[in-house]
């Protein structure tokens, strides 16, 4: 009575109902993970140019330079559901022209497998950290803060940011020799 092909679709709708039980599991089981880790940023050195903004109106604004430190153990917060960690570091800050100002200065992704212990001495920022104007100068109260999002096998892919964060003083002057 029963063919081939219908015993072979009740296979198939057996397996592929299993299959999302077991990645229902997989995501319920670590859904209510903290993923907090502790993390120590220190900014080793902090310049500000005034350069034209070529992409803009070609008036003049600030560019900040950042060396910084970065420790942190990220290895509490990879488990069996965790694929990979984008992580990234933002400068927030304040200006009169804008209540609030967040720029991406570095990134890395971790995967599993690799080693999930950041000991970084001394590292430059990867991306400009353009200000729209003049808000870097003389700035001091720049946040730096590491966040993270969470790459799963299955389920939401969650925002952390690190429980530390630092703040960083810019100069008053502008540094006007060129930057290696």
């Amino acid at each position: 009575m029963n063919s081939v092909l219908s015993r072979a679709n009740a296979i198939f709708a057996f397996t592929l109902s299993a299959l999302a039980v077991l990645t229902f599991g997989c995501f319920f089981s670590t859904t209510f993970n903290t993923n907090l880790t502790d993390v120590k940023i220190v900014s080793t050195k902090a310049l500000v140019k005034n350069v034209p903004d070529y992409a803009a109106t070609r008036e003049k604004n600030d560019l900040g330079f950042l060396n910084f430190d970065i420790e942190a153990e990220m290895t509490k917060i990879f488990n069996w559901n965790v694929k990979q960690l984008f992580i990234f570091l933002t400068a927030e800050y304040e200006t009169p022209n804008n209540k609030i100002n967040q720029v991406v200065i570095w990134d890395k992704i971790l995967k599993r497998g690799d080693s999930a212990i950041l000991d970084y001495k001394d590292i430059k920022a990867k991306y400009y950290f353009f200000d729209d104007g003049h808000g870097l100068r003389g700035n001091k109260n720049v946040t730096l803060t590491l966040s993270w999002n969470i790459i799963p096998n299955a389920g939401t892919l969650p925002f952390v940011k690190s429980q530390g964060s630092h703040r960083v003083e810019f100069p008053d002057e502008y540094f006007s020799h060129r930057i290696l």
